[in-house]
């Protein structure tokens, strides 16, 4: 195992323990945690755009996110390293919060890592295109293969569920693999370049 890899490893599942720590805390505390949730256009609610990706209601709700926070991260993390990997959750975390909090119904609270999870799908579904590199063009097109059915969770179609979240994630993960794309590292088959005499 490459020292990216090791580095991706104990970086998600840190991340994930984090998570279910964090839910624990919030049961033992009476859901105190809860509060760090996003409450749409209340000026303190701004200051919870970061924390809220980081608290859930309750543990059915953290492990529908654990799997495809830790499969999607990793890989994510992998394939950018931590630095760029990081700089891209940050961005996904402030565009989903952000658009959650212009746009979720009033007196709601909307908090969970499913707008991580959308915007890491978004992210590693588009950044091969644009770096045109034939091995993430190919993790793009297995992501989509096996995580493309969460798109229907971006539509408005379950009023439990803050789709705002899942679109403004999505957005965030495209945006971001614009925003940090590597530049001059890519290959295109089939060209050559010889040095003019």
């Amino acid at each position: 195992m490459t020292s990216r890899a090791r580095s991706a490893v104990c970086l998600m599942l840190g991340w994930i323990a984090l998570l279910w720590v964090l839910e624990g805390v919030d049961l033992v505390s009476g859901n105190a945690l809860d509060s760090f949730g996003i409450q749409p256009r209340e000026p303190t609610g701004l200051l919870d755009v970061v924390p809220a990706a980081f608290i859930h209601f309750g543990f059915g709700h953290l492990a529908a996110n654990t799997l495809p926070l830790l499969v999607l991260g990793f890989v994510a993390a992998l394939r950018s390293g931590i630095r760029r990997f990081l700089a891209v959750v940050l961005l996904i975390i402030l565009v989903s919060g952000v658009g959650v909090w212009l746009t979720a119904a009033p007196h709601s609270n909307t908090a969970g890592a499913s707008g991580v999870v959308f915007g890491l799908f978004g992210f590693l579904l588009v950044r091969g295109f644009i770096e045109r590199k034939l091995l993430d063009i190919g993790i793009g097109v297995a992501v989509g293969a096996v995580y493309g059915s969460i798109v229907w969770g971006a539509l408005p179609t379950d009023s439990g569920i803050s789709w705002q979240a899942h679109l403004f994630g999505l957005i965030g993960g495209v945006l971001a693999a614009f925003v940090f794309r590597e530049r001059g590292r890519a290959v295109t088959a089939g060209t050559a370049v010889r040095p003019v005499p």
